[in-house]
């Protein structure tokens, strides 16, 4: 689901707008990093799907052994963009990861649940398995979709200014699409997490074993890298059967099972929201997410 970013002011057009992910490749290391700093990195369609071409290229690069996942700016990503100038939301995509048909030209619930089945979901499924270790390096705001993008890496490097944070229960749904809380972090602690919106810090995430490893702002870079340079020494085959391994054990834990029947959840949510409120999002625009978060 989305979640907050900086006020628009007069934001870049055309030919003059930046690339919303930037690739590099240092050695075996492929470094993605988001960047629409200028909105905290909120991620719109055009970011989400530049983020897929980012991904498959680090894994038909037979030199990249290891991908670092990072965001440009002082956050790593706010969540979903629902209000920059660039949000394209209502716009269509060449759609790569599901076969769920063209939103753009639908209504209702028929037009949230196929986007969202492609962009939530759908990506999310899909970078999980990219046959490589993926480290996400942390700094600031992981809200929401923020989450979403950190939980599909391997492992989480936060700096300790970093917070995370999933607050659309205030919008009546149920945490966002890719719903991996109570895998990522014991139930009880998952409940808290969603039932009051709060942010947790990144000590608090490590202890509760969401995230690898807590370091000073000024550190992440060089600990991510040295993370990542670490695992490059091990064989490509070995890593990515490694990677298969636990995913499969997390799924015969229920988390496969279990996204696809709390994304039914959300997206009644969704419908129940745009028959009782304002829209789909229950009212809860930038401003009113604000305001809630300031006055808990």
């Amino acid at each position: 689901m989305p979640a907050a970013h900086d006020s628009p002011e007069a934001a870049p057009t055309g030919a003059e707008a930046p690339e919303p992910v930037l690739y590099e490749r240092r050695g075996p290391v492929a470094y993605v990093t988001l960047n629409r700093p200028r909105y905290r990195n909120a991620q719109n369609s055009a970011m989400t799907y530049a983020l897929d071409a980012a991904f498959y290229r680090a894994s038909d690069d037979p030199e990249v052994k290891v991908v670092v996942l990072a965001g440009a700016g002082d956050h790593f990503s706010a969540g979903h963009d629902i209000g920059t100038p660039e949000r394209d939301a209502h716009l269509p995509f060449e759609r790569r990861a599901g076969l769920w048909w063209d939103h753009s030209d639908k209504q209702g619930a028929e037009s949230r649940f196929a986007r969202e089945s492609e962009v939530y979901l759908g990506m999310c499924r899909r970078w999980r398995e990219l046959p490589k270790p993926v480290i996400a390096s942390v700094q600031g705001a992981c809200v929401a979709g923020g989450l979403m993008l950190a939980w599909v890496c391997d492992l989480i490097v936060a700096s300790d200014d970093a917070f995370f944070m999933d607050p659309v229960v205030r919008m009546g749904i149920p945490g966002v699409e890719y719903f991996a809380h109570p895998w990522v972090m014991p139930p009880r602690i998952a409940k808290e997490f969603l039932y009051t919106g709060d942010r947790m810090s990144a000590d608090r995430a490590h202890q509760v074993g969401m995230v690898n490893r807590v370091v000073p702002r000024d550190e992440l870079t060089k600990t991510t890298d040295e993370l990542a340079l670490r695992i490059a020494e091990m064989p490509r085959l070995g890593l990515a059967l490694t990677k298969r391994a636990v995913n499969q054990a997390e799924d015969l834990q229920g988390l496969h099972t279990g996204m696809d029947s709390v994304f039914g959840l959300h997206h009644l949510a969704h419908a129940h929201n745009a028959e009782t409120a304002t829209d789909s999002l229950g009212g809860m625009n930038i401003r009113a997410m604000k305001e809630k978060e300031a006055s808990a």
